[in-house]
């Protein structure tokens, strides 16, 4: 064996995980798979996906009740399991917002920051008429709608281009984000406000949408409020 071939690592595979847990009853089972999907979402930066979780537990694991008693366990705790993004994820709840703004001066985490008016109006634009182009948005606004005002939303992840539009020259669209949907506490998009409802009740229209004069329709930027456990 040469020198070099001494020094190389061995392929060490992980081993297999038992999912089925067959050898235990019924009720030790649930208990190992509770905690195998607490800790698989408690350990991860993102919302965790239902493909991902399903690899931790058995083929007939009921992942909907197994979450259902992770969140029933942790009804007295100040942090509670969310679904947003399209996965769930660990949050403190909200009434904890003023004791972490104490402790840390913020509660919004790392990397956070509050829209400006003109930028949350934009977003709520992309949000509801998504896939959408810049031409667009500047002429829904009746004003150019900036290259650094898109370059703000882009940096904070809540908007991605999205396919090339038909028009002439093929500019791309955008499209919000996974993170958006985090950020604001939604697990699909289907959440948002109906936007044909709003009109129709006189709560929305482009003429005050023009002027900031109404709530955005989505929900507040609240990650002061609300933030992962594992920040």
């Amino acid at each position: 064996m040469s020198e070099a071939s001494a020094r190389r690592k061995p392929n060490v595979q992980p081993a297999l995980l038992d999912t089925e847990l067959e050898h235990l009853p019924a009720e030790l089972r649930w208990r190992e798979w509770m905690g195998r999907v607490e800790a698989v979402i408690f350990s991860a930066s993102e919302p965790v996906t239902r493909s991902v979780l399903a690899r931790v537990v058995g083929r007939n694991c009921n992942l909907e009740l197994i979450i259902d008693d992770i969140r029933a366990e942790l009804a007295g705790r100040p942090y509670e399991l969310v679904a947003v993004a399209g996965g769930w994820q660990h949050r403190t709840k909200k009434i904890f917002g003023d004791a972490i703004r104490a402790a840390f001066g913020t509660a919004a985490g790392e990397g956070a920051k509050e829209l400006s008016q003109s930028e949350a109006l934009v977003l709520m634009c992309i949000a509801y008429f998504q896939p959408i182009t810049r031409g667009e948005l500047s002429s829904f606004f009746g004003k150019e709608v900036s290259r650094d005002l898109i370059g703000v939303l882009r940096a904070q992840e809540l908007i991605a281009s999205g396919p090339r539009s038909p028009q002439p020259g093929a500019p791309y669209t955008y499209v919000t984000t996974k993170n958006f949907l985090s950020q604001f506490g939604l697990d699909t998009l289907r959440q948002l406000p109906d936007f044909e409802a709003l009109e129709d009740a006189g709560l929305l229209s482009k003429e005050k949408l023009l002027t900031g004069d109404i709530p955005t329709g989505l929900p507040a930027h609240h990650l002061e409020d609300e933030v992962p456990s594992n920040a």
